[in-house]
């Protein structure tokens, strides 16, 4: 389903090259991208930083920080999650931070079709699907991490798998376009997505209060059709506060515009435009004076908190944009069709 082009006219646009250079000024000269000025790094953030770059065509930008993260990747495949100044702040590694290279690898790739970079990222991105498919129970479900020991914590995360799902898919992608045969990543995809879409008990309940839980099955293309209209309908009301945006947590008055973002896509895969568009058009007065959108603000009294302007928030919106606009070729990536 395509927005019509009137609705897009009269849509509040985002100021998409202001987002970019905010997040390139947070870069450090390494390609390091952290939260925020002087804060932490984690892999999954840093990715996702680096694909808003992409869909502003910071190329050069985007790939020093894919260049970065390679060049920090464990023997095993794995990075720590949390880093500052290249400095490792917790030595435990989590599962979908290591798959999510191939996101961004691909995304990249839509937008550039640069094979010969594919081909440079291609061990590291192998490496770390393999990592996190170490981790994969015969049930189908993931572990989320090794901890510090590097023993494995017994416990999957819906919204981590998920993550791992939308990465597996991507891998694939990229593998036939090197001439990689993985078939035990076809396996893995197909035992992993049974779990997400018909086991919610090997997941960690704990985790239902957050609202990533909820449209993170949709967004990856876990779950489709029906039961994704369905899934969406059900915790509509539980998370969604009309005019202001998405829960993080569904028992606290807080919304932020990263989950808000990303409902925008889950309702971009399904083929929602027009609610898409909708959704993402709150997003328009909840941003600072100098352009960086706000982390999150309490309702009703509209409190911004915290006051941290993060990288991660930035590209969340630039990626929304993108699934509702076409911006770039990568708009299709989360529309979980074809994708070459």
């Amino acid at each position: 389903m395509a927005l019509r082009p009137e609705a897009l006219l009269t849509a509040p646009k985002p100021d998409v090259r202001g987002l970019a250079d905010f997040i390139a000024g947070i870069q450090r000269p390494d390609g390091e991208i952290p939260w925020s000025e002087g804060g932490k790094t984690d892999p999954w953030d840093h990715v996702e930083s680096a694909m808003g770059l992409s869909v502003a065509g910071f190329v050069a930008e985007a790939r020093r920080a894919f260049r970065w993260l390679a060049g920090r990747q464990l023997p095993d495949g794995s990075w720590y999650s949390a880093y500052a100044g290249g400095e490792v702040l917790d030595r435990t590694r989590e599962t979908h931070f290591a798959a999510y290279l191939a996101v961004g690898v691909y995304h990249h790739y839509l937008i550039t079709r640069d094979a010969a970079f594919v081909r440079e990222m291609w061990e590291p991105l192998r490496k770390g699907i393999d990592f996190a498919l170490s981790l994969q129970t015969p049930a189908g479900e993931i572990y989320w991490a090794l901890d510090a020991a590097g023993r494995p914590d017994p416990k999957a995360l819906l919204t981590g798998c998920s993550s791992i799902y939308l990465s597996l898919r991507c891998a694939l992608e990229l593998a036939s376009l090197v001439g990689a045969a993985r078939p035990d990543w076809i396996c893995a995809l197909a035992k992993l997505g049974g779990a997400i879409g018909g086991r919610p008990d090997l997941f960690d309940r704990t985790k239902a209060r957050f609202s990533m839980d909820w449209y993170y099955p949709v967004l990856c293309g876990a779950v489709t059709g029906a039961a994704a209209r369905g899934r969406i309908e059900r915790g509509w009301d539980i998370f969604v506060i009309p005019r202001w945006g998405v829960r993080c947590v569904s028992d606290r008055p807080w919304v932020t515009m990263a989950e808000t973002s990303e409902l925008v896509i889950a309702l971009a895969a399904l083929g929602d435009c027009e609610e898409a568009l909708e959704v993402f058009c709150w997003l328009a007065d909840k941003r600072y004076e100098d352009g960086p959108y706000w982390m999150g603000v309490t309702v009703p009294d509209g409190v911004v908190w915290p006051e941290e302007k993060t990288s991660w928030t930035a590209a969340a919106v630039l990626l929304a944009y993108d699934a509702v606009s076409d911006l770039t070729p990568a708009a299709r990536l989360f529309r979980h069709r074809r994708r070459a």
